[in-house]
């Protein structure tokens, strides 16, 4: 009966060993080459015996000629083998990490928004950058090293063997002694590695966030908190690399007593053998040669034990994440120039972990080219509401159409093929501004497009007052430019999307009066003819929307014009008085 962790480790090997079958032809060179020079050790081992017999006992000068010269050429063969074997196992290798690291990164793309809610950052990052790196040493590093020391052991024994069978008995009777050592420490090496996993994906956490939040940290004097929280995970690797270490250290210790105790015995029987007349000197040079040097290969052997331990458990982290269920898109309607009309039929959703429903039961129709503005108390559902129109989330309940059509029936790209964003936190990449501007449809659009965009934004002036201008580059999310200017970029992408709906999610909400002002004039010449749900707060800048919906406790408790919804004196007077009681404008 083979162990469950045996039979898990075999799938996992065969798993990571399909990476490589596109590259078989460079994987048969390096086991060829692999073969060559590991049967050069036996041989070595094997030349002595005409070395001492020939040239030292019976002082053969053709022996004492061409038996250097062999090994002279024995190592050039063994030179050129292991040079090819070496680069073909590092290409291979390179090949294994690129390959798993471009389809995790693909995969990654394709995860829901809900699986980031609750993973962080920092184990995403680590098993992409440090867990990949893992696995190749449990791919082909770790074949390397079997199949080369394996060939060499048993070519090393098959010579010990032929020499004399029954010393040759006394190594193998280690064997069962040296296995069980292997086995108990591989399982400890096992868990060990699964925590410095764990570990390390805490240490990288640590490390975005600080970065991330660096001014935050800066100005609530965080830096000691943060420092703490470093040293912490860096201690726990520490502590568990010292485990690592260790267990590997003993392993390796008890092994080599286990095997310099039958080498003892294996000396004294030898030299009673020699005594009797029964072993040459030459036969007695070539098994200590051959048993001395199956000390080298035995104890990478068992070393490697660390090494599989650790590619496995980063195998059994990569492939968990490989196998993480990407969104659904079952849809199969390409959208053809969409009208955007949207209808909320009795759409409910709760976020996992929540007491309460986000939406319960929301009904709501929005017309093609009609502006709705979203607006109520924080937690009212108005952001989730939105978030299920690309299908960032799936309802609990109900559904919602798009032209007639539910949108599980659409395809996911040509959903959000027709949808533009703009949020209150503008996500900007480190790319030149036009790139940012283009997103998305870099190669696809002219300059002259861009920057229109850019002048509909009122963002033209600053950007060609830049350095590059267009190819200015902005930092890792605009850190080199204002909130008003970044939140006037994430506008331009959406008006150069031109999409029939957009979703403007506190759209305005980082840019001063002035270019307030002028922005949303852009955006309202940008939303005719469009479908737009606006997200607000300060509800000056949506009194004009064609109809306000105002959400309570995820359900729409009013819905009208500005001033029809004034006169109903209910939530949305209330919320107009306090606002502007407390000074709107600044809301």
């Amino acid at each position: 009966m083979i162990p469950n962790q045996e039979v898990a480790s075999l799938a996992l090997y065969r798993r990571v060993m399909g990476y490589l079958r596109p590259h078989w032809k460079v994987f048969a060179v390096s086991l060829l080459t692999m073969t060559i020079a590991a049967a050069t050790e036996p041989l070595f081992a094997r030349l002595m015996k005409p070395l001492i017999d020939g040239g030292f006992v019976d002082r053969d000068p053709a022996a004492i000629i061409w038996t250097p010269l062999a090994i002279v050429g024995l190592f050039l063969v063994r030179g050129v083998a292991s040079f090819i074997n070496e680069y073909s196992s590092s290409w291979l290798s390179g090949h294994l990490v690129q390959s798993l690291r471009e389809e995790m990164f693909a995969r990654m793309l394709r995860l829901p928004v809900n699986y980031y809610d609750h993973h962080p950052s920092g184990r995403i990052l680590s098993r992409v950058a440090f867990d990949v790196t893992q696995v190749s040493e449990a791919g082909f590093n770790v074949i390397t090293v079997t199949v080369k020391d394996g060939i060499t052991v048993i070519g090393l024994l098959g010579l010990l063997l032929y020499t004399d069978w029954k010393l040759t008995l006394i190594c193998l009777a280690v064997m069962p002694a040296v296995s069980f050592c292997v086995r108990f420490v591989s399982r400890r090496l096992r868990g060990l590695s699964r925590k410095n996993q764990q570990d390390m994906a805490q240490l990288t956490q640590v490390l975005s966030e600080s970065i991330d939040c660096q001014r935050v940290v800066k100005i609530y004097g965080g830096e000691a908190y943060e420092a703490t929280r470093f040293g912490r995970a860096a201690e726990a690797i520490r502590h568990n690399l010292v485990k690592e270490r260790s267990t590997s250290a003993a392993s390796t210790g008890v092994t080599q007593l286990i095997i310099a105790c039958a080498l003892a015995v294996i000396l004294y029987y030898a030299g009673v053998q020699a005594q009797a007349g029964h072993f040459s000197a030459g036969d007695f040079m070539s098994f200590l040669t051959a048993m001395l040097m199956l000390f080298a290969p035995i104890k990478r052997i068992t070393s490697i034990s660390q090494t599989v331990q650790k590619g496995l458990a980063a195998a059994e982290s990569v492939f968990s994440f490989l196998d993480e269920q990407g969104e659904a898109d079952h849809g199969r309607v390409r959208l053809q120039a969409p009208k955007g009309e949207l209808v909320f039929e009795r759409v409910s959703f709760t976020y996992p972990g929540a007491e309460r429903l986000a939406l319960d039961g929301v009904e709501l129709s929005v017309r093609a080219g009609e502006t709705v503005a979203l607006v109520g108390s924080s937690g009212s559902g108005k952001t989730t509401l939105t978030s299920l129109i690309p299908r960032f989330y799936e309802p609990d309940g109900g559904r919602i159409l798009l032209d007639g059509i539910p949108l599980t029936e659409i395809s996911l790209a040509s959903l959000r093929a027709n949808i533009a964003l703009v949020s209150q936190d503008v996500v900007l990449f480190n790319d030149s501004v036009a790139a940012n501007i283009a997103y998305g449809r870099i190669g696809e659009v002219s300059l002259d497009e861009v920057r229109e965009a850019a002048r509909a934004a009122n963002a033209l002036e600053f950007i060609e007052a830049m350095p590059q201008g267009f190819d200015t580059m902005i930092g890792e999310n605009g850190t080199r430019l204002s909130g008003g200017q970044r939140q006037r970029l994430a506008i331009a992408r959406a008006i150069l999307k031109n999409s029939p709906i957009l979703i403007l999610d506190e759209a305005t909400s980082a840019l001063d009066t002035q270019s307030e002002r002028l922005v949303q004039s852009a955006l309202e010449r940008l939303m005719q003819g469009r479908t737009t749900l606006v997200v607000a707060h300060r509800l000056s800048t949506i009194e004009n929307a064609d109809r306000i919906v105002v959400m309570h406790q995820g359900q729409v408790a009013e819905a009208g014009r500005h001033q029809e919804l004034l006169a109903q004196d209910g939530i949305y007077k209330t919320l107009h008085r306090l606002q502007y009681q407390a000074g709107g404008e600044q809301g």
